[in-house]
């Protein structure tokens, strides 16, 4: 680990004008935010990430960063909240299951008390060539080529990647938000901001080294996640190798209305073998209007898989993908949901 200085901000205005740097900071990011710093350290023993400055976050004094507030117009969630206090909130596990769900499938107890949801949608992807330094990598070293590529690719993504990174991207609560439609409030020297959650995330394309639409410095403050009769009958499909602390080999967020059979609406977000946290809108506009059937759920998750690029080790991805979107359209379609 190289050396860095550390700071403990007190607040949020204090923590964005101590992290406010130069827009060529997206390769070696010289200042970092750390908050449970569960990825952060790991990137930084091994090299891989190599700021100069820590901004320690972890103690500021605005309560609203870590305040959960549910309201009939929906639930703001903070972003220092940690992952455990946000699957365990009574309103969330409600009205909301998908997003309890994803982060109780995500990581261990320990690691659920330590981490925050802030960070957890920005941890890096866990790509062993990105991780090895011995390798080349666009997304560590940008021009320096993808290993993956030709190598061994079967963690790599078959939706979204492109001929510079292949990268999947790791985590599972990002998959519930984007299915639910929610927004990020950020604030940076520029003042407080609102986006979708949809827009937090950059594809790869010809600069994977840069990850999200995020300015250098710019924080995560919450979290927006809009009610609607879709949100209780919802729920997290994730298929891994093992059953403990592993990612996804293919997970599936649904979010589903149902008048009778007949889907009124249906929100699908795709994790896995996906570059960035995947909305599936081809496949909800396949079923909305429809009765659940199993056919035409198979028809939706065809369609959600039809632009998928397979590498040498990745091809069973999209069967695999494709089969656990269609479970849990099944299970979502079978839950009984209180009013």
């Amino acid at each position: 680990m190289r050396p860095f200085t550390y700071m403990r901000a007190t607040d949020a205005q204090s923590a964005v004008r101590a992290a406010a740097v130069s827009a060529d900071s997206h390769v070696r990011s010289p200042v970092q935010y750390l908050a449970g710093g569960t990825t952060l350290i790991d990137l930084m023993k091994l090299d891989v990430m190599r700021p100069t400055q820590l901004v320690d976050i972890s103690r500021l004094a605005d309560s609203r960063m870590r305040e959960i507030e549910a309201t009939s117009a929906g639930v703001r969630i903070g972003s220092l909240a940690t992952m455990r206090e946000v699957a365990d909130h009574p309103a969330i596990r409600r009205d909301y299951p998908v997003l309890s769900e994803s982060l109780w499938l995500a990581a261990s107890q320990q690691i659920r008390n330590m981490a925050h949801v802030g960070g957890n949608v920005l941890q890096r992807t866990r790509c062993a060539y990105f991780r090895d330094t011995s390798w080349p990598c666009n997304k560590r070293e940008p021009g320096t080529g993808c290993s993956a590529l030709d190598g061994m690719n079967r963690w790599h993504a078959v939706l979204g990647a492109s001929e510079q990174c292949i990268a999947s991207y790791p985590g599972d609560w990002a998959t519930a938000l984007i299915a639910l439609d929610a927004s990020v409030e950020t604030l940076s020297e520029k003042g407080p901001r609102s986006l979708r959650f949809s827009a937090l995330h950059r594809p790869p394309g010809s600069t994977p080294h840069i990850e999200t639409n995020l300015a250098p410095g710019e924080l995560i403050t919450a979290f927006l996640v809009p009610a609607g009769a879709h949100t209780r009958r919802s729920l997290y499909l994730k298929i891994r190798d093992r059953e403990s602390y592993e990612f996804a080999l293919a997970s599936a967020a649904i979010a589903l209305d149902l008048n009778g059979d007949t889907v009124r609406d249906v929100r699908i977000g795709l994790g896995g073998p996906v570059s960035v946290p995947w909305r599936s809108r081809e496949a909800e506009k396949l079923l909305v209007g429809k009765p659940l059937t199993e056919a035409n759920a198979q028809a939706a998750a065809k369609a959600a898989f039809a632009a998928a690029r397979t590498r040498k080790h990745n091809a069973f991805r999209v069967p695999l993908g494709r089969e656990t979107l269609v479970r849990a359209l099944m299970q979502a379609r079978s839950m009984e949901v209180a009013v």
